[in-house]
């Protein structure tokens, strides 16, 4: 039997609980109120933001280096977007920009850099490994076939073998 008193501090044992519990809610929903970044600042000629993230996308990162000019949030990498908004807006061509930046900081700021004789093994280095690779695992299976030996089955292992088989001496001549 519940005695009165015990009747009184069930609902105040209640409150209590959905209390802690209203509070590990709001706890939990704590990281979700952290400040969103605030976005770039975009150009005021919104053609030329659009030929700068067009360029952008096929230059590298140098800081990043798995990202494009364009994604990344680098601060060398904002700098650099914004001394190539700066060319453009001098009139600079897409090609006067790349070529500076390749002049400053080399073909590593690429993403598709150009074929010559400083890049030659950056493009066939995979076809080289493919090869090589193919190579090593012929010389591999080559070797352990001549290693297997042929070892004849006795009489009685054949006369076994053909029983287990179900197979009769008189099936294996035709």
């Amino acid at each position: 039997m519940i005695t009165p008193t015990a009747a009184r501090t069930m609902p105040e044992r209640l409150r209590i609980c959905v209390r802690l519990l209203l509070a590990a809610a709001l706890l939990a929903l704590v990281p979700l109120s952290a400040p969103a970044k605030t976005a770039m600042p975009l150009a005021a000629d919104p053609v030329l933001e659009e030929r700068l993230m067009t360029l952008a996308t096929g230059l590298r990162c140098l800081v990043c280096q798995n990202q494009s000019l364009a994604e990344s949030n680098a601060e060398l990498a904002v700098d650099l977007r914004n001394e190539i908004r700066e060319q453009m807006r001098r009139g600079a061509s897409d090609r006067d920009v790349v070529d500076y930046l390749v002049a400053r900081y080399g073909d590593f700021v690429l993403y598709r850099p150009p074929l010559k004789a400083s890049t030659l093994l950056l493009w066939s280095g995979p076809a080289i490994l493919l090869l090589l690779g193919l190579g090593f695992l012929v010389r591999t299976l080559r070797r352990r076939r001549a290693q297997i030996t042929q070892i004849p089955l006795s009489a009685a292992a054949r006369a076994r073998a053909q029983e287990l088989l179900g197979t009769d001496s008189a099936e294996e001549a035709s």
